[in-house]
């Protein structure tokens, strides 16, 4: 922790002054570097390396209003094993499901593997602090270890920081041991410079994640929205002392995108988020291609879309 760092209180006035006095985002810099960075090439062990990390880091995901118990059991046996005809193919990180569908998660993969539910009013967050506090206990009592809220994009863009912060406090605070992935909706927050302040509000109101999106707005996760991402908590360590996770969710489906993103970790917050504890993609088709690349790596040959099954 950085000496004499003192976070702002979570009054209103504070919290402007705070997120408003922090450094500019370059748009153009930051937009120039991500597509560098796009472009590295990397060397086949260690694209083996990077598949395999990457599909350790998914959060397999269903959420569709048709979702049914078998669907979701259909996902949790996919989580555990990915490839069933390779068993050296690692488990993703969480399956991640409406909250209703927590308990039947719970059951299907046991202690294996994480339990993410949507909670607060996914994916608009447009409900009372009471049904949202409600909504994220009923989903912990059921068995989620990890709940994914979303922030009242209203309050934050009309500037009522001190109502998105005393919100993400209190959910934090249901979530009891439960980890907090805090969903900015960026495609909704309109500059970069909204990102980098909204990352802010969200760690210092005790996120362990940052997360850019729901997946149900387009734009979703951007590699230049989690650059921004990724230096916020790189710098929110330097500060502080603590490591926050970085979630990129919605609109990665290729393995060639997965592994820019991995790059983009790595140079930017550093190897050490390179690990599902501080790294998750949210995706569902991702983890397809993922497969199919690693199958080709080891034999040498594509197999045919009917190799992984279509969630």
């Amino acid at each position: 922790m950085t000496d004499g760092w003192q976070p702002p209180s979570d009054d209103g006035k504070s919290l402007r002054a705070f997120l408003h006095g922090l450094p500019g985002v370059d748009e153009v810099g930051a937009k120039g570097r991500a597509a560098s960075l796009a472009t590295r090439s990397i060397k086949a062990a260690s694209k083996a390396w990077a598949i395999d990390t990457a599909i350790a880091m998914v959060d397999l995901t269903t959420l569709e209003g048709m979702d049914t118990p078998g669907k979701v059991r259909a996902l949790c046996a996919k989580a555990l094993r990915p490839d069933p005809s390779d068993p050296t193919t690692p488990s993703v990180a969480a399956v991640c499901v409406y909250p209703d569908l927590v308990g039947v998660a719970r059951e299907a993969v046991g202690q294996s593997l994480h339990v993410a539910a949507v909670a607060t009013a996914f994916p608009s967050g447009r409900s009372s602090l009471a049904i949202k506090l409600q909504d994220t206990a009923d989903a912990v009592a059921a068995g989620a270890d990890e709940i994914d809220m979303v922030i009242d994009r209203g309050a934050f863009l009309s500037g009522d920081y001190a109502k998105v912060h005393e919100e993400i406090t209190a959910v934090k605070s249901a979530c009891g041991d439960a980890h907090l992935k805090v969903i900015l909706e960026t495609g909704e927050l309109r500059t970069l410079d909204n990102v980098r302040r909204a990352s802010w509000l969200a760690m210092l109101a005790g996120a362990d994640f940052i997360k850019t999106s729901t997946g149900k707005v387009t734009p979703a996760a951007t590699p230049p929205v989690t650059l921004v991402m990724l230096e916020a908590v790189r710098d929110f360590e330097q500060v502080t002392g603590r490591r926050i996770g970085v979630k990129a969710a919605g609109g990665i489906r290729t393995s060639k995108e997965a592994i820019a993103y991995l790059v983009l970790v790595s140079e930017t917050a550093g190897e050490a988020w390179l690990t599902p504890d501080l790294f998750r993609f949210g995706a569902s088709s991702l983890l397809n291609d993922l497969l199919l690349q690693r199958q080709r790596m080891t034999t040498g040959h594509y197999s045919g879309p009917d190799y992984v099954t279509i969630d």
